[in-house]
């Protein structure tokens, strides 16, 4: 899957992972490869991605947006 993380400041971060959990409002939800088209609000909390070579990177964002479509993942981030 393919993952961009935009802040209004900048883009935290572009690349593949293999998934990514993130602190949804009515709570926290992981999207793998090929999950379903999802749009949802994000709340203040930590989103945690496993990229291809199995890293683990965390960022703390104040909340946001999310959207999944065909394997492509925009993060929306305050």
């Amino acid at each position: 899957m393919i993952l961009e993380i935009i802040t209004p400041e900048k883009q935290l971060f572009t690349g593949e992972v293999n998934s990514i959990k993130v602190p949804g409002v009515i709570g926290d939800f992981e999207i793998l490869n090929n999950h379903a088209p999802i749009i949802s609000s994000l709340r203040e909390g930590e989103i945690r991605i496993i990229s291809i070579d199995n890293k683990v990177e965390k960022f703390q964002i104040n909340g946001g947006v999310i959207e999944m479509k065909k394997n492509k993942i925009i993060v929306l981030a305050d």
